[in-house]
């Protein structure tokens, strides 16, 4: 998700000419609106109660109806979980915000299926995150969706955020090249000295997911 341009969609809606008026519209100091747009982030709840007549699926893809129905009945669907195949799977497997070393052995079947409809799309799933290296991207805590790449990984858009998997560990890390020939460049999101850059062998990469969105875990 490219969540400048959920930011740059409200301003346009709203007729919000900087990003002054737009911190004042969703009740945030304009520190935050420049962090937010320097970090590719923002609070989701904040978002949500502000815009109450936009269309969420609009809002966070750029596709579909821009308003929400004007039907107080049906209002726009949040994420709910079921045993019925609806959306996607979640297995409950944590990916790692750092590098402590975990068993991989994957999850065969889902616990059950979140419908989120941004995120209800064919190959992807839901998993944990765990640690704070991706913080304030991602939190301790979160449910992350997740889709398996297939391109070798030099091909792959660097400065996004991917899942990886090793024989050793699962972590999640934005990617880009690495110094050395045939390594990269794990990067963390949060810039306490305890969070580090790490560059790995391409060769050690088992798996590679893209990480499409997170939301604050709700059950």
């Amino acid at each position: 998700m490219n969540k400048a341009g959920v930011l740059d969609r409200i301003k346009s809606y709203y007729g919000l000419k900087n990003n002054a008026k737009l911190a004042s519209f969703l009740g945030v100091a304009p520190t935050t609106i420049s962090s937010w747009y320097a970090r590719d982030s923002f609070d989701l709840d904040i978002i949500y109660s502000k815009c109450v007549d936009i269309s969420f699926d609009w809002l966070l893809t750029g596709e579909g109806a821009m308003l929400r129905t004007n039907d107080v009945s049906t209002p726009e669907p949040l994420p709910r979980i079921n045993q019925e195949y609806k959306g996607a799977p979640y297995y409950n497997v944590d990916f790692i915000g750092g590098f402590e070393f975990v068993s991989n052995d994957q999850t065969q079947l889902p616990d059950y299926y979140i419908n989120y409809p941004p995120y209800n799309k064919p190959g992807v799933m839901w998993c944990n995150l765990t640690g704070h290296s991706m913080e304030p991207e991602i939190s301790n805590g979160d449910v992350i969706a997740l889709k398996e790449v297939k391109s070798p990984i030099e091909y792959l858009p660097a400065g996004e955020i991917y899942g990886i998997i090793t024989d050793d560990y699962r972590t999640v890390k934005r990617i880009r090249p690495g110094v050395q020939k045939g390594f990269v460049r794990l990067i963390p999101a949060n810039k306490s000295p305890e969070f580090c850059e790490q560059e790995i062998p391409v060769e050690m990469i088992r798996r590679i997911f893209a990480v499409l969105g997170s939301i604050r875990k709700f059950f």
